[in-house]
């Protein structure tokens, strides 16, 4: 796909981290842009800066997903490229027993569900939603119609003490990538995943530069965070190379995360 002012896309959770820069590479190629996100603030402000729209979305509820979509396709028209950044994660052990008192506790269902209704339930229906409208597109050169970007994580793959709820919300979306892209192969609509190692986002920018350096110097090679512009930089990649579809790739600098 080539991407100039004739293409539009939607980035969930674009107001920051991955999905700002994602938003701010696609802008930058001339490409129109939504933001779906929670914070209004921060997307409005992104939004005037690259000429696009915010949309507040939680994508966990219909209703909003759905208003989001028809403001976006109201501003920009139908978008061809839709990228999934919106997620969150928790860190709670399976079974535990408090160290101080003895109390042994067991991971609280409703917490379990949350991470995976924003994470993986969040992501499908999104994408479900975007390919509908795509549908309605005319097919481009070589019968595409669009193409869609979803985010994963490493933890897929290497989950963490604490990350079960995470790491089966993140696997699921790698489950899901190459059913939907068959799915979906008729209608010229190409799938992939991305599944991010330590990347420098908002959610490790709070954290002391000790724990900082020691997560980078834990990368094998480079010995640092990932930027997020270079996730931005293989969602481009996905999205223009038209014969890239069905896959889940690792972008981590070769990390494989221990237990803890």
């Amino acid at each position: 796909m080539k991407l100039d002012s004739s293409i539009s896309a939607v980035i969930t959770g674009g107001a920051s981290g991955l999905g700002a820069a994602t938003a701010r590479r696609l802008a930058a190629a001339g490409v129109k842009v939504a933001l779906f996100d929670l914070n209004a603030v921060a997307g409005v402000a992104l939004a005037a800066e690259l000429g696009g729209v915010f949309c507040a979305v939680d994508v966990t509820q219909e209703d909003q997903v759905d208003a989001g979509f028809a403001k976006a396709r109201a501003a920009i028209g139908q978008e061809r490229i839709l990228v999934n950044c919106a997620g969150t994660g928790n860190a709670i052990k399976t079974a535990s027993r408090d160290k101080a008192t003895g109390e042994i506790r067991a991971f609280p269902t409703a917490n379990f569900e949350r991470i995976i209704q924003i994470n993986l339930i969040g992501t499908f229906r999104c994408i479900a939603k975007s390919a509908a409208g795509m549908l309605s597109l005319p097919a481009l050169e070589g019968g595409e119609r669009g193409a869609i970007v979803n985010t994963a994580s490493v933890a897929a793959q290497d989950g963490q003490i604490g990350q079960a709820s995470y790491s089966a919300s993140k696997a699921g979306i790698v489950g899901m990538t190459l059913p939907i892209a068959r799915d979906l192969m008729g209608e010229g609509i190409r799938v992939n995943t991305i599944l991010p190692g330590l990347f420098n986002t908002p959610l490790l920018q709070g954290a002391p530069d000790n724990v900082k350096a020691a997560l980078a110097a834990s990368v094998p090679f480079p010995k640092r965070l990932g930027d997020p512009d270079e996730y931005a930089r293989l969602a481009e990649f996905m999205v223009t190379n038209g014969y890239f579809n069905g896959e889940s790739v690792r972008l981590d600098g070769a990390i494989r995360m221990a237990p803890r």
